[in-house]
């Protein structure tokens, strides 16, 4: 892959570009940034900005003013490595933004993925299509990271009833009990598909869950002709991915913004 023209594109597409996710969300472009906002348990981010050291303060300040004012309690701020200006990271902690672990962006295409791979003796995967579903991805998730997600399973309810076309999201079970799960986005009219989630319960760590998901998915997204895959990748899963055949497009960081 030419991996400086992915990267435009993903800017384009899925940064500058993006479609609101969730009821009643909105994005929007306010000068130099794209964000979106949304009510009650809805995500709220900035998704891209094109800033300079002149401005890169007064653009922060203005976004903290915008989310305070519409009563949210968090907000992220989504910083890519590529993003301008270099220290926008420093700027963005300095203006009360706290950084959570980077991430690794990575990309691969859908036809370069395999979409063959063994599922774990004694594990079904069975697809998401209603709330009871959402509990058990839920479950899982708790299973594998032990505390709760009730923001996430709003999000994930809401885009269940408005938007099913643009969520694959499958549970992976064992003796009768959730202990990975994990969803593709697929934002209409986008050449990328987004792969989250697969944490995995630590007593089925290790047997190939995590991989099985990205191939089921991996043969949603093919059947749908979308072309590439993104994830943003835990040290745990980039090896997997790199043998997936995922490679890096850099480096991604949330800092995110709570009220006081």
């Amino acid at each position: 892959m030419d991996l400086a023209e992915v990267r435009a594109r993903y800017d384009a597409e899925m940064r500058r570009g993006a479609l609101p996710e969730g009821l009643g969300a909105v994005v929007e472009r306010a000068g130099p940034v794209v964000r979106q906002s949304a009510p009650g348990l809805g995500w709220n981010a900035v998704l891209w900005s094109e800033l300079t050291e002149e401005t890169a303060d007064s653009v922060i300040a203005a976004q903290v003013a915008h989310f305070a004012g519409l009563g949210a309690d968090e907000f992220e701020w989504k910083l890519y490595d590529h993003d301008g200006p270099a220290d926008l990271g420093a700027r963005l902690a300095a203006a009360g933004l706290v950084p959570e672990p980077p991430e690794t962006l990575m990309v691969a295409r859908v036809a370069d993925v395999a979409a063959e791979a063994a599922v774990p003796e004694g594990v079904t995967l069975v697809p998401v299509t209603d709330a009871a579903g959402v509990d058990l991805m839920m479950a899982a998730h708790e299973a594998a990271f032990g505390e709760s997600f009730p923001r996430l399973h709003h999000q994930v309810l809401t885009r269940l009833a408005e938007a099913p076309e643009t969520l694959a999201a499958v549970v992976a079970m064992a003796d009768g009990r959730p202990v990975s799960a994990a969803r593709m986005e697929m934002p209409p009219g986008a050449g990328f598909a987004g792969l989250w989630g697969g944490g995995t319960a630590p007593e089925w760590r290790g047997r190939g869950i995590y991989r099985a998901l990205v191939a089921h998915r991996a043969r949603i997204a093919a059947a749908r002709g979308i072309a590439y895959l993104q994830v943003d990748a835990s040290d745990q899963s980039r090896p997997i991915l790199e043998r997936l055949g995922f490679e890096v497009l850099g480096v991604t960081t949330p800092y995110v913004w709570c009220a006081a």
